[in-house]
């Protein structure tokens, strides 16, 4: 009987500078600013066990974990799943606190919670958090300590609920399902704050201006997140302070720079809202549909703009949903572009604001997915659809009023939270069927949530209600573009597979759609199936095409870099000439 080889540990070369000190120490909102903070990353006591009414005993805290790394990983220092999925995972960690101000009051941040947690401060409940469901709501800690004081998280992480959004995380992973992760994956933080304090804005750019929507809220009301429209305040931008009316104003620059991927230009500017005083960031630029010589197109800043893009799965080897640091991000988005592309399409994971703030930054273009919800199917799911079988009628549908109430709890909550991108131009509301139900409303649902991007209804099939394009996945047949009153998106493609095995996690298992035993043969198959079916679509009106994927994936080695992002697969001159030519296609 053959024996399967253990899985190989690799690691990203961030990783190999962690030090002692705490990680994740940048600040975790750049869009929305405050000096006086705590950054509570660093060493907890951690352990798992049932479900008690109240606090665990001592002895449940038999570990240490490295926040924010996900027990499951490697980077966390336990590197194990739990034994029990109903056993819940206990965080505790104690904080020194200075004095505050009699004005000022305290607020804990976690947005990273896979699922919920239930919040202890000095042995007292303060409340829950459900960052999924409910976006990076804070909690308020009323009644802290100068000195020493004692926080504890309580998480509940069921993947057999899948009324929740979970994504492609399962208990048996394998093939194009990948480690399951629980617990705490960002940066856990306090800040104080005034009475009445920001809690988001709202940006909406155009071509000349941005309009600024602020929200409040109070301490002692809840919920303390997305807020109301601010009753007062205003607004400092290039020398000048502008008023408020009734929560909205307009930042006019006197000379335009539009933001776009060659020149992804920021504006900065400040709100001060009462005693708050908050600074933040916008670009300018537009996205949205029109005919071009009367063709279909997607348009950025009012022009065709041919989308050249990577799927972007979001793990990786050593932390899996949690890089070892920022820099992981900036390093794999500037090798990005490097090989010509200026798109991805984050697939069914929501990352923290420090991904977007990079892609806002270095000028990536990202197409985001909603995270799907309720149960796959591989035969209706896949093997139907891969055959042909695109259009069944709708019967793919949350059967039960609280799982739909759910995913429209998520769907506002990821708008809200990543609406101020300028690099977000793109909504994936359902990706190949997976919990699709009642297409039609949630179209119209998220239409009402952010007019101002474009959005894919039904990613690859099942195309049964609007959507603002028209989305194709294909892997195993030749791409023929679609006759369509809509821009044609090739969301997915691809796949193709050359495996490095001294950078694979997994020696004797592959997983991908077509495998090269020689890299120059991968890589002049790659070549050859955009010069031959990817350009001349561009000419005849193909709008965007993402090929799967950035980086090989745990079992799945169809990446165009290795899992531990050590070694690119391709040639970096021939992709980027690629490129040029897929740019010049569209503008012709």
């Amino acid at each position: 009987m053959k024996q399967t080889a253990a899985p190989r540990t690799l690691t990203t070369p961030q990783a190999d500078t962690l030090g002692p000190a705490a990680p994740w120490q940048d600040y975790p909102r750049p869009q929305l600013v405050r000096g006086e903070w705590i950054n509570l990353n660093g060493r907890w006591e951690f352990g798992t066990g049932p479900e008690t009414h109240g606090l665990p005993g001592e002895e449940v805290y038999a570990h240490q974990i490295l926040v924010p790394f996900p027990p499951e990983s490697a980077l966390s220092g336990i590197g194990r799943r739990r034994e029990k999925q109903t056993d819940l995972l206990y965080y505790r960690r104690r904080f020194v606190l200075p004095a505050l101000p009699s004005d000022r009051y305290l607020l804990l941040h976690c947005p990273g919670i896979d699922q919920e947690a239930e919040v202890y401060c000095n042995g007292s409940p303060v409340g829950r958090l459900a960052p999924v469901l409910d976006g990076p709501a804070p909690l308020w800690l009323p009644d802290p300590r100068q000195g020493d004081n004692e926080l504890v998280l309580a998480v509940r992480d069921r993947l057999d609920r899948k009324a929740w959004p979970w994504g492609k995380q399962r208990q048996k992973d394998g093939g194009m399902w990948y480690s399951p992760v629980s617990g705490i994956w960002q940066t856990v933080w306090l800040e104080w704050v005034p009475r009445e304090f920001v809690t988001r804005v709202k940006l909406t750019p155009s071509l000349t201006d941005a309009r600024v929507e602020v929200f409040t809220a109070r301490v002692g009301e809840t919920p303390l997140w997305p807020g109301q429209p601010a009753e007062t305040g205003s607004l400092e931008f290039a020398g000048s302070t502008l008023a408020l009316d009734r929560g909205v104003g307009t930042l006019t620059p006197a000379e335009p720079r539009l933001w776009t991927p060659e020149d992804p230009w920021l504006y900065r500017f400040a709100i001060r809202c009462g005693q708050d005083r908050v600074e933040s960031y916008f670009g300018l630029r537009t996205v949205g549909t029109g005919r071009v010589n009367g063709v279909p197109r997607l348009l950025l800043n009012g022009r065709p703009h041919f989308f050249h893009g990577l799927l972007d799965q979001g793990w990786w080897p050593d932390g899996l949903w949690t890089p070892a640091s920022p820099e992981c991000w900036d390093k794999e988005l500037t090798d990005v572009k490097a090989l010509g592309f200026d798109t991805l399409r984050k697939h069914i994971k929501v990352e923290p604001e420090l991904f977007y703030y990079a892609c806002d930054r270095l000028g990536v273009l990202v197409f985001q997915d909603l995270i799907n919800s309720g149960s796959y199917s591989f035969l209706r799911d896949t093997a139907l659809p891969t055959a042909g079988v695109q259009r069944l009628p709708h019967l793919f549908r949350l059967p039960h009023p609280r799982q739909r109430a759910l995913f429209r709890r998520h769907m506002a909550s990821t708008v809200a939270q990543l609406s101020g991108h300028p690099s977000v131009v793109y909504w994936t509301v359902f990706n190949e069927g997976w919990g699709q139900h009642q297409t039609r409303q949630c179209y119209r649902a998220m239409k009402a949530l952010d007019p101002h991007r474009i959005i894919d209804t039904t990613s690859g099939w099942f195309r049964v209600g609007p959507s603002d394009v028209e989305s194709r996945h294909v892997y195993f047949r030749p791409f023929r573009l679609p006759k369509s009153r809509r821009p044609v998106v090739l969301s997915e493609f691809g796949g193709y597979v050359w495996k490095s095995p001294a950078h694979s996690r997994y020696p004797d298992k592959t997983y991908g759609y077509k495998l090269f035993d020689r890299q120059e043969d991968y890589q002049t198959a790659l070549l050859a199936l955009y010069t031959q079916q990817i350009l001349p679509a561009v000419g005849r009106g193909l709008c965007g095409a993402v090929y799967t994927q950035v980086s090989d994936v745990e079992e799945e080695t169809n990446g165009l870099f290795t899992y531990d992002r050590r070694l690119c697969k391709v040639e970096p001159r021939a992709m980027a000439e690629l490129g040029r030519a897929l740019r010049q296609a569209a503008e012709r």
